[in-house]
């Protein structure tokens, strides 16, 4: 088979550009092109959404959605692997996962015909789930039915390989063979699903008997559509179909405030920007799933900040290090890193200063000509953040806040995490074949 490649707009069409240049975009409506070709991947709560917020309420919004980061860095924590166990007929339960930020959905289509679900995109994360028909719990929206579906391949077994590389899952029972079933949680939510085969529509490209799981029951709010995994397990998106994207997508995240378009997500190879610049792409063995990469150092304005050294340094025996990750809302350093960072933020804006929801250096706009630009040093390659980026706004523009926060300090290793609100408006190419991370300047406006 040849190589692969797909582009999933974000209903806004863009040409790629190569920073410092600067992609000039036309706006399209939130419908489908005529040959189908674009997999919509749209801010949760623009209006191209079915999961719209009131517009007024901005800040509140990214606060509301930033104090979930907490539970979400406990739960990239604690992806950390464990050593094989004599299986045992009981149902484990993982530890918090807090997929449900839902910063971007994805337009995906599940079976034939295909029944559409705007689905969350995480990149920390290996299996795709759903919630099904005649779930328990779950949000009474939108559902998928395998029985609707003619090209249904029905469950996975518990005894086939793709059962055991489950997190959660069910082992046989004793002397037979049932269906594959497995349990898992998130911000104090659980649920539990059974591992299914369909097929999976993403733009023109159909991929067969993707396995996904299908949500039977839930404790409390699931993301209402789903999920879709883009991690680097063997469940994940990027594994089913390494054939046929070769191990290769990039995303343009757009701005939690674009309402009518967005970027885009593109799988494989081709088509993928050739003068980018590059970090590389580390493996942690402790937490595989995650995209390391190594930050080496920050700067604020013209000041390169003193930062202890041991609270950035990849370790892979620990799991500590920094990621690259979509469902973060805001940029989460351990403790004595932002420390370091927002003290010197401080020192050159001079205040004062106040504290709103997750963000603890919010100033009068008056004082924003006075706010450096905020530089993070990766091996290889330097991103300067975009105003954009680095500041957030109250509702009205009165006020502004510094868009990163301290991580929680109940986490069991240092990980530092770039979230999506840092990513917006910029090509990110992940390539797990060459092991290495692009960034590109990307702007629709």
């Amino acid at each position: 088979m040849g190589v692969k490649f797909t582009t999933i707009t974000f209903i806004f069409f863009c040409a790629i550009a190569i920073y410092p240049s600067i992609t000039t975009c036309a706006p399209d409506p939130c419908a489908s092109q005529p040959d189908d070709s674009d997999l919509t991947v749209i801010p949760i709560y623009g209006k191209c959404s079915p999961f719209q917020s009131d517009p007024n309420s901005w800040l509140n919004t990214i606060i509301d959605m930033a104090s979930k980061d907490p539970e979400r860095i406990e739960y990239l924590s604690s992806l950390v692997v464990l050593k094989k166990r004599k299986p045992v007929n009981k149902a484990p339960i993982a530890s918090g996962q807090a997929f449900n930020i839902g910063s971007y959905v994805v337009r995906v289509r599940l079976g034939t015909p295909g029944q559409l679900m705007f689905m969350v995109l995480d990149t920390s994360t290996d299996e795709a789930w759903v919630p099904c028909t005649g779930c328990v719990g779950c949000p009474s929206t939108t559902s998928f039915s395998p029985q609707a579906s003619t090209t249904y391949g029905g469950p996975v077994a518990c005894s086939a390989p793709r059962c055991a590389q489950v997190r959660g899952a069910f082992s046989c029972p004793a002397g037979r063979t049932t269906a594959c079933y497995f349990n898992q949680s998130y911000a104090g939510t659980s649920f539990s699903a059974t591992l299914i085969q369909d097929s999976l529509s993403l733009a023109v490209d159909t991929v067969p008997n993707y396995a996904f799981g299908c949500i039977n029951a839930a404790s409390g709010p699931i993301p209402s559509q789903g999920l879709l995994g883009l991690g680097r397990g063997p469940l994940s998106l990027l594994s089913q179909t390494a054939s046929l994207y070769k191990g290769v997508f990039s995303y343009r995240l757009p701005s939690f405030k674009s309402y009518y378009f967005s970027g885009s997500l593109k799988l494989g190879p081709a088509g993928q920007p050739k003068r980018i610049r590059t970090t590389p792409l580390l493996r942690n063995p402790r937490r595989p799933s995650l995209y390391y990469v190594n930050l080496i150092g920050v700067t604020v304005g013209r000041v390169r900040v003193a930062l202890p050294s041991q609270f950035l340094a990849f370790d892979p025996n620990t799991g500590s290090g920094t990621i690259i990750d979509s469902g973060t809302v805001i940029t989460r350093f351990v403790e004595p890193v932002y420390n370091a960072i927002r003290d010197e933020f401080r020192r050159q804006v001079k205040g004062p200063f106040t504290s709103i929801g997750a963000f603890d250096t919010c100033f009068m706009k008056t004082y924003e000509n006075l706010a450096p630009l905020i530089k993070f040093h990766f091996t290889g390659l330097d991103l300067t953040l975009p105003y954009e980026n680095s500041l957030i706004h109250s509702s009205y523009g009165s006020m502004a806040c510094l868009a990163m926060a301290a991580a929680p300090n109940n986490v069991n290793s240092a990980l530092n995490v770039i979230a999506n609100l840092q990513q917006q408006n910029l090509r990110i190419l992940f390539d797990t074949v060459n092991n290495k991370v692009g960034i590109a300047r990307e702007l629709c406006n």
